[in-house]
Formats: structure tokens, sequence, C-alpha cells
């Protein structure tokens, strides 16, 4: 214990695995469903992962199979895993950075450009307020809309408000309808503030608290918080625009909405694509043109230190600056006049290569235990779970327990994977006092 508590990073996957346990239990129970039985193992299981891991994937129709205390401990257990991920992450940051000598303590200091190494209090109060207080907002803006213009009775419109804001800031994706969000992607005072929500719950707390702080100077944003702000500018507008050209004639996702619809959901579900998981139109039922970049978009998902997943960002960015300073035959990667370091492009090519793999292995076994799921179906489905987006084509209510239990595994390696496997080799830096010869091997 003492040898755990010397590196909390080493405590978050076993945090992670108590709270979906305990989550897997209180699922079990007879009254936490609609009918009043006991809940099988796997579903259970499967479910509490889902909200604890904040992908929203779900193997029962949430609506109609789980009563409100189900719902309840749902929302529950995601505000947790969305939470949790967060005061986590930024206490390992702390962490690290007081373990590592003085000279990489202020090299970690200066790459977050936000916190001292004396302020946890302060940071954790900073991050409670901003979840409590975004989720506050969203909720407002969403229950009056519903009770407005829906007809809902006020209690309705509270508590739906509530579930779908919680969800769109963790970057859940349950949802209390069991079409998703479909009924709203043409309705901005629903679907606006939801996709802004789970936008900032994806940026990740370091890059957001310096972009609000140094909103006038951009310039004078370290680099991941550059990478992270202007990259996920990039991505969202890549994803509209390419979402539109694809499905713009589509009448089974927006081909029948007017320009000023197909603009709104197309946003709208690229913004909750990325790790979000709410479905604003069929994806079922998009044009094979579009699942390609679905998948591109949930590999890379959200930012650091974020309730997103994937394998981030600024480590998707990071690679691309690396290659074009290599087909450029530069010496050093900069960005933004700033030269990145030889470990952190090492640590970005170990996340990203490891990444592929576990995607590629989880897709060939989800193939090999359920053969009827065709690739690219499979390949959707192991890269949401991985990804902890959520979104699915149909395939997970369909799975049998073992084909469950592999996107269970994927889900809860997806949101502590990249976070202990980052810390850990942080943790492990050390400095040689000797090099061996070097040579340059033959490459491509």
């Amino acid at each position: 214990m003492r040898r755990l508590l010397r590196k909390p990073v080493r405590l978050v996957p076993f945090g992670f695995l108590a709270v979906i346990l305990v989550g897997t239990g209180l699922l079990m129970l007879p009254w936490a469903t609609s009918e009043q039985r006991y809940t099988p193992f796997v579903t259970a299981l499967f479910t509490s992962t889902s909200a604890v891991s904040v992908t929203g994937m779900a193997v029962t129709d949430t609506p109609n199979y789980w009563n409100s205390f189900g719902l309840v401990m749902i929302t529950v257990l995601t505000q947790l895993g969305g939470l949790g991920i967060l005061t986590g992450a930024s206490l390992v940051i702390l962490a690290v950075s007081r373990q590592l000598g003085l000279r990489n303590r202020l090299l970690v200091q200066a790459e977050t450009a936000e916190f001292g190494l004396g302020d946890v209090r302060r940071l954790l109060l900073r991050i409670a307020a901003t979840v409590f207080v975004t989720e506050a907002l969203m909720t407002a803006v969403v229950a009056a809309r519903l009770f407005l213009a829906y007809d809902y009775t006020p209690g309705r419109a509270l508590w739906s408000a509530v579930f779908h804001s919680v969800q769109a800031f963790n970057n859940g994706g349950f949802a209390l309808y069991t079409d998703g969000l479909i009924a709203f992607s043409r309705d901005a005072w629903v679907a606006l503030p939801l996709s802004v929500g789970a936008i900032i719950g994806g940026l990740g707390f370091p890059a957001l608290f310096e972009a609000v702080r140094e909103w006038r100077r951009p310039a004078r944003w370290a680099v991941a918080t550059k990478l992270t702000v202007w990259g996920s500018v990039v991505l969202t507008v890549f994803g509209v625009a390419y979402l539109l050209m694809a499905e713009w004639t589509n009448p089974y996702t927006i081909g029948t909405y007017d320009v000023r619809g197909k603009l709104l959901a197309s946003f709208t579900q690229i913004a909750l694509s990325r790790t979000g998981g709410f479905d604003v139109i069929h994806v079922g039922r998009l044009t094979d043109e579009s699942y390609p970049m679905l998948i591109g978009l949930m590999f890379v998902g959200g930012g650091s230190a974020s309730t997103a997943g994937g394998i981030k960002v600024s480590t998707f960015f990071l690679l691309g600056f690396a290659i074009w300073a290599e087909l450029r035959g530069e010496p050093d990667t900069t960005v933004g006049r700033r030269r990145v370091s030889p470990a952190s492009q090492r640590q970005a090519l170990t996340v990203a290569l490891l990444s592929v793999a576990l995607v590629a292995a989880g897709t060939v076994v989800l193939i090999a235990l359920t053969a009827q799921v065709p690739f690219y179906a499979a390949l959707f489905e192991v890269t949401s779970a991985f990804s902890t987006t959520g979104l699915t084509v149909g395939v997970s209510g369909q799975l049998s327990p073992p084909g469950q239990y592999v996107l269970t595994a994927l889900m809860y390696i997806g949101r502590v994977g990249p976070l202990t496997l980052g810390s850990a080799i942080a943790l492990n830096t050390r400095r040689r006092l000797y090099r061996y010869p070097e040579e340059q091997p033959i490459v491509g």
C-alpha cells in the first residue's frame, strides 16, 4: 500500500474498477429495472463500465429497461467517472511534478502552464466549480426549452435536462429516448447547449483554464493548449464539412432537412461524435463514405485530462508536426516557435501505436466471436468502445456475452489506459550517464 501511495497513478485503474464493480452490483438489483427483475451480470457490468468510462454504449433500451433508480445510478456513475478522471488526471500531473527533479518539475509546470506545486485544493475547487456551473447552465436552457416548447411538465423537463446535461458534459452518451436525440436535431435550444457542453468537457481543464486566462494572447499559450484548442477547431470544421458533403442528399439522415437544419444537425453530430456518443442523426443509416471519417474522429478523441477518450488531439497533431518536420528534413519538430522534445514525440508515438494495436486486435476478436458482424461494423463498435464514444451501428445490443465482455474490456482500457500509460512513462523517465554508439538502420 505504501508503494501504491508513493505513485498515485497506480491507484487510478483500481479506483475505476472498484466504482465499476459497485455500480454493477447496484444495477443488478431488481429495483433498478422497470420490470423489477434481476439484471444479468454481463448486462449490469457492461452498463456500469459504459457509465463510469463515460462511453454511453448500451446493450439494453436504456429508457425502457431501467427505472428511475437505475437511471439515477447511471447518472451518478457517469458524473463520478467524468469528474473522477478530471481530478485524477490533474492530481497525477501534480504528483508527477513532485516526484521528478527540480528541472523536470519546472518543465511540467511550464507545459501545463497552469498549476503550481502546492495549490491542489484550489485546483480541485476550480474543476468542480467549472463542472457544476456548466452543467447547471445547460440544464437551465434545456429544461426551459422542453417546458415551453414541448409541453413537458416541470419535473419531467428538469429531470431530462439534468440527465442529458450530465451525459453531454462528461461525454457519456446515454439518452432518455430510444432514438437518442434525433427528435431535437433541428432544435438549436437543445442541440447547441449540449454540443457546447460536450466540447468544453472534451477540451481538458489544463487547456481550458489557460485558454480562458490568456484568451487575448493565444500566441502565449503552451504547446499542449495550442494543439488541443486549434486541433479541436480543425477537426470539428473538417468533420462538419465532410458530413454535409456525404449526407446532403441522404433521405435517412439530413437529406430532407432545410439548409439551417442540415448545418445544425451536422455540427451537433460531429461535436458529439468525437467522444459524446449521442445519436443526433441515424448513425446506422449513414452513407458508406461517412463511417471512415467518424471512425477517425472517434479514434483521435478530445483533449488530455478531459472527459474525452481516444488517443487525444494533442497526440494526433504532435505526430502530424513530427511527420511534417521529417518530410521537410528539419532537425527539430517545432510547434508555434517551440521545439518539442524527442521524449514527447516518443510518448505520442507509443500511445498511438498501442491504441492502433488494441483496436485492431479487438476488431479481430469481435469478428471471431460474432461471425455475422461485418468488418466495418466491428471496427466501428470497437473504435467507439476504445475511444469511450458510445456511438453504435446497432451491433452492441446483438452481441453474445463474450462479445460484450470484449467491448467492456475495451471501454475500461480506453478510459484508464492512456492516462496510466502516459503517467507511467513520465514517472519512469530517467537520465542515463552513458550513451551507446549511434547507427542509422534502413527505413522504408
